[in-house]
C-alpha cells in the first residue's frame, strides 16, 4: 500500500457553525468549503493547515455514525484519514493483514473521495479512513 500523506483529520463536532467560528477566530483558519453528505447523514466543513485538512462532522441525524460517535464519546477527534494511491487494492492488502474493515470496497465521501473505513479494533483503537482521490491522478 502506498500512503501519499495524511489527508485530513475528522473531528465531531455538535454545532458546525460554533467549531467553524472557534477554528476561524482562534487559529486565523479559514473554512473553505461546508458540504452535506446525505448518505453518512453528516455536514462537513474544511479547513486547510499545510498539507492536510481538518474535517469538520456535524451529524444530520442522531442516528448516523456522528450522532451515535458523539452520543457514546463526546465531541472530538473521530477519525484519521490517509491518502492511497489505489483504494481498491490497499483494501485487499489491509485485509489480507488480518485487518477488520468497515467497508470492503469504496464509497464515495466529502469532496468526491472515494473512501474506506479500518475498524479501530484491528488499528489500536483509531477508526482509520483510507482515501483515493480518483478526479487528482
Amino acid at each position: 500500500m502506498e500512503l501519499t500523506h495524511i489527508e485530513h483529520i475528522g473531528i465531531a463536532v455538535k454545532n458546525l457553525d460554533a467549531a467553524i467560528s472557534y477554528y476561524e477566530s482562534v487559529f486565523g483558519l479559514r473554512c473553505y468549503a461546508v458540504e452535506e453528505v446525505k448518505e453518512q447523514k453528516v455536514k462537513t466543513a474544511f479547513f486547510m493547515v499545510g498539507q492536510t485538512k481538518i474535517e469538520l462532522l456535524e451529524s444530520t441525524d442522531a442516528e448516523g455514525p456522528i450522532g451515535k460517535f458523539i452520543e457514546k464519546k463526546g465531541e472530538g477527534i473521530h477519525h484519521l484519514a490517509f491518502a492511497v494511491k489505489n483504494l481498491e487494492n490497499a483494501l485487499e492488502e489491509t485485509e489480507s493483514k488480518g485487518i477488520q474493515l468497515i467497508d470492503k470496497l469504496p464509497r464515495k465521501g466529502a469532496e468526491g473521495l472515494d473512501i474506506a473505513f479500518l475498524h479501530p479494533k484491528s488499528t489500536f483503537g483509531v477508526l482509520t479512513e483510507l482515501c483515493e482521490n480518483k478526479n487528482n491522478k
